[in-house]
């Protein structure tokens, strides 16, 4: 990863994006490059073509509000994007890193995970590593046992494909969420181990991970083949920790009446302790 993330992503949006949506035909001019030219992109943002230039190559790197936002419109930015451009946009601090700690789950939040019967959740770290699951997300998919990481699992686990019937959805999703989790700190020596790794082993990871978008798991749906009770279909919303900085709280749920809500149902029959094998739990209920 270079210094230059400002230049890396503008210059990775500008050849995503397609002439037809700013008003160019495809075939304007003599077109040798994908997406965008940059005197295009100058042009419809309302800058100089040599200030631009001067941003993609990394010899002005904090460009201003206005020109954030005028950008954001030429490139087709959402809220995330841009948030994530004026992160890579502020002043560097420099600033010792402190030595990397492990990252630990609450007992506070095991608790309430565990108390979630009917609701598969996990928490998941600062770069998608599972921290903490209760039994029913854990029953869900193999990719959510405590200690996976979940970008490894998805590119580097042959069975993600058979988990996800929606696999190329999930691959990407899962790289945005990665790189809006780093934020701008992509200094961190386990995001450089993991997203190299994953660079070298896997080249649809490395074609996303160019792509430089960014999005935050914050809710939607996915669909997962389960072996025993087949396909299920369920939404997500992710919750942040307090306290715990890069920590989120992932849970799901079905739609009611949906056959994915009865296929929860059994699977949480299946894997819920009862009173007789969880005293705190019939202590709890005396109570």
């Amino acid at each position: 990863m270079s210094d230059n993330r400002l230049g890396e992503y503008l210059r990775a949006r500008r050849e995503l994006a397609r002439p037809a949506d700013v008003g160019l035909p495809d075939g304007f001019g003599r077109r040798r490059v994908p997406g965008l030219r940059r005197e295009e992109v100058a042009m419809l943002a309302g800058v100089s073509a040599d200030y631009y230039v001067r941003l993609e190559q990394g010899r002005d790197r904090h460009p201003s509000e206005q020109v954030i936002e005028a950008l954001a419109g030429v490139l087709g930015l959402d809220d995330a994007a841009v948030a994530h451009v004026r992160e890579l946009a502020r002043p560097a601090r420099r600033r010792r890193r402190p030595p990397s700690r492990a990252e630990r789950v609450s007992d506070g939040v095991q608790l309430l995970l565990d108390g979630w019967t009917r609701t598969p959740a996990l928490v998941l770290g600062r770069h998608l590593d599972v921290l903490a699951v209760n039994a029913l997300g854990g029953s869900i998919a193999s990719c959510s046992a405590p200690g996976v990481n979940q970008v490894r699992a998805v590119f580097l686990n042959p069975d993600a494909r058979d988990l996800y019937p929606d696999w190329d959805t999930v691959a990407a999703e899962t790289v945005a969420s990665l790189r809006a989790a780093a934020g701008s700190d992509l200094d961190d020596p386990a995001l450089t181990d993991l997203v190299g790794e994953l660079s070298l082993k896997s080249d649809e990871f490395r074609r996303l991970w160019a792509r430089h978008d960014v999005r935050p798991k914050t809710s939607g749906s996915k669909r997962f083949r389960h072996p025993l009770v087949g396909e299920l279909t369920l939404r997500f919303e992710s919750l942040a920790v307090n306290g715990a900085p890069g920590q989120v709280i992932v849970a799901y749920h079905a739609e009611p009446g949906s056959p994915s809500e009865e296929a929860i149902a059994l699977l949480s029959s299946a894997v819920t302790p009862t009173a007789a094998e969880n005293p705190a739990a019939e202590d709890r209920a005396r109570m």
